[in-house]
């Protein structure tokens, strides 16, 4: 009994039931797999035609050309010839499978490169976009504006009052009719009668006229006679809230969240500036009297000339800025913004003078009168952080126990207020000892705070809007 296909026995034998043809399962299954006829007369065929046959287990025979030594050579011969073949076609596949993945690496490292590209055009399209501002001047036509730096009379006026302020600011003595650690530390809350601006944010205080500048979210604003105990003059806004307000000398200053920045005199506007695309948060104005400067969520920075109306400067950044302060000697301006650093730049190159990082978006900043420190808060945080700015670096921080709204030096600088969610905190630095202590604790919860004359007194705003005094 012989395969019809091998012409061997069979060891596992099946017959086709229409012909009786033998064959060996494993070779006529693999036969039927792919052309589906019996190999012997070409007719169909399936699995289902072939009978199992019992047969005895036949033990083959050795092959005669393997019963010899020559022949056994040659059979090794030829298995060494077969794994040669088979070690040469692994090592073609190998180098085949290297270049795949080097063409592979290739693609994925000009994809990297081109979406790197994209990233980058992206992000400076974005850049491009939030530097779009108003130009739209508001009075005589259009005004280009550009940040080359201010021009050679404000650069003047900035070297003039650097020099002025710097010679004398070390040597300078403290006030003899100034506030002591023991007026402050009896202050007491005195309520002050004047109308909640809800949602107001931010105070100023002419301390000469004794007039308390603040607006609320209606956009409106006024300006607060203390001693007469009712409001001198009455601002109508736009409609945007107020973000902040400055005076500049018998100026009010309005910054807006609809991105204008307006000048009153005498309760009359006397000056619009539209400069910000988007709202402008913070407003400060130079030791001079005679700069403003502005920052918004346009990431830029606006410097105005008070005495022309005009746009001095604007220098953009990389982030939305949140607070603003001026140098005693009026030769820096710091921003501070949401990505948390605060930006210092030359006041008459816009150029960048420093930077300091922190935790979070920037809340308030301040300088302080000794012009070698700056003091700054993150928002929703009660640490107060000091930096040294001939150090560059930090050297104090200061806990007022509760979330920060602004932070305010006397002009001695040896006293900080603090206006947070749970009150008033007065921190005291003494030259002498070199160290710092608490000078007060006032349970007056207020988002700002300013002093008053001869730091005798503290105007606070509290969260509805209302002042009150502490002295």
């Amino acid at each position: 009994m012989l395969c019809a296909i091998s012409g061997e026995p069979p060891q596992e034998p099946v017959a086709n039931k229409n012909t009786g043809t033998v064959f060996e399962k494993r070779l006529i299954t693999a036969h039927i797999s792919q052309n589906g006829t019996d190999p012997t007369t070409n007719e169909p065929l399936s699995a289902d035609d072939l009978i199992d046959l019992q047969s005895s287990r036949i033990v083959r025979p050795r092959p005669p050309h393997i019963t010899s030594i020559p022949a056994l050579l040659g059979v090794f011969q030829n298995e060494w010839d077969a794994l040669a073949l088979e070690s040469f076609q692994l090592q073609q596949q190998l180098q085949q499978t290297r270049q795949e993945l080097s063409t592979a690496l290739y693609q994925n490292d000009a994809a990297v490169r081109v979406i790197a590209r994209l990233t980058r055009e992206r992000d400076e399209a974005r850049s491009a976009l939030a530097k779009v501002g108003v130009t739209e001047a508001s009075a005589g036509g259009d005004e280009m504006v550009d940040s080359t730096g201010l021009s050679d009379e404000l650069q003047k006026v900035v070297d003039v009052t650097h020099e002025k302020l710097s010679k004398t600011r070390r040597k300078r003595p403290v006030p003899e009719d100034w506030a002591t650690e023991e007026d402050i530390q009896s202050f007491k809350p005195e309520g002050i009668d004047s109308d909640e601006a809800k949602g107001a944010q931010a105070i100023a205080i002419d301390a000469a006229r004794d007039l308390v500048l603040f607006g609320g979210a209606d956009g409106s604003a006024q300006a607060y006679s203390i001693e007469q105990e009712k409001p001198l003059h009455v601002f109508e806004g736009d409609g945007g809230k107020v973000t902040d307000v400055v005076w500049s000398g018998a100026r009010a200053i309005i910054a807006s969240s609809t991105g204008a920045v307006r000048v009153y005199d005498d309760g009359n506007e006397i000056e619009k500036f539209e400069q910000h695309a988007g709202s402008a948060v913070a407003v400060a104005m130079h030791p001079s009297g005679d700069i403003l400067g502005s920052v918004g969520v346009d990431k830029s920075i606006v410097f105005y000339d008070i005495t022309s109306s005009k746009i001095a400067s604007q220098i953009f950044t990389n982030s939305a800025l949140t607070a603003a302060a001026f140098h005693p000697d009026g030769n820096l301006f710091a921003a501070g913004g949401a990505d948390g650093q605060i930006k210092i730049f030359d006041v008459k190159t816009g150029s960048s003078a420093a930077e300091f990082d922190t935790t979070s978006s920037i809340q308030s900043l301040a300088f302080s009168e000794n012009g070698i420190w700056l003091a700054s808060v993150s928002k929703g945080e009660s640490s107060i952080t000091i930096w040294d700015l001939r150090k560059m670096a930090q050297i104090k921080g200061l806990d007022a126990g509760s979330p920060v709204s602004s932070i305010r030096w006397d002009y001695t600088g040896q006293f900080l207020a603090i206006a947070s969610s749970s009150g008033v905190t007065v921190f005291q630095y003494s030259k002498s000892s070199k160290e710092w202590s608490e000078t007060l604790k006032a349970a007056v919860p207020c988002v700002a705070a300013e002093w008053g004359q001869q730091a005798k007194s503290l105007v606070v705003l509290s969260k509805k809007g209302a002042l009150a005094k502490l002295s």
